[in-house]
């Protein structure tokens, strides 16, 4: 039976498929960064918290998440100096 213009026209669909897809390195460094992220969410699942009992050297927790007193660390001399001043517009750097 002759084919018609239109299905000799018409890529099949196989070619159509490998032209809508990227091309294979690419798909190979995607397969790979989803077997690495799946890779690592398995060992951090496996290794658990981190520090689950982690407490203050005090003991207890204080409550807020603020730090008391004003933050000063103290021994720091000159890093909470007064803010840089803004240039002139005209005034070279």
């Amino acid at each position: 039976m002759p084919r018609s213009s239109a299905d000799r026209s018409r890529p099949p669909l196989r070619q159509a498929v490998a032209r809508l897809l990227p091309a294979r390195p690419v798909l190979g460094f995607l397969l790979l960064l989803a077997l690495l992220g799946t890779l690592s969410y398995a060992a951090g699942a496996a290794a658990g918290p981190v520090a689950p009992d982690l407490q203050p050297a005090g003991g207890t927790r204080t409550g807020g998440g603020t730090p008391a007193g004003d933050g000063d660390m103290g021994g720091m001399h000159g890093m909470g100096g007064a803010a840089p001043r803004p240039v002139p517009g005209g005034a070279p750097r």
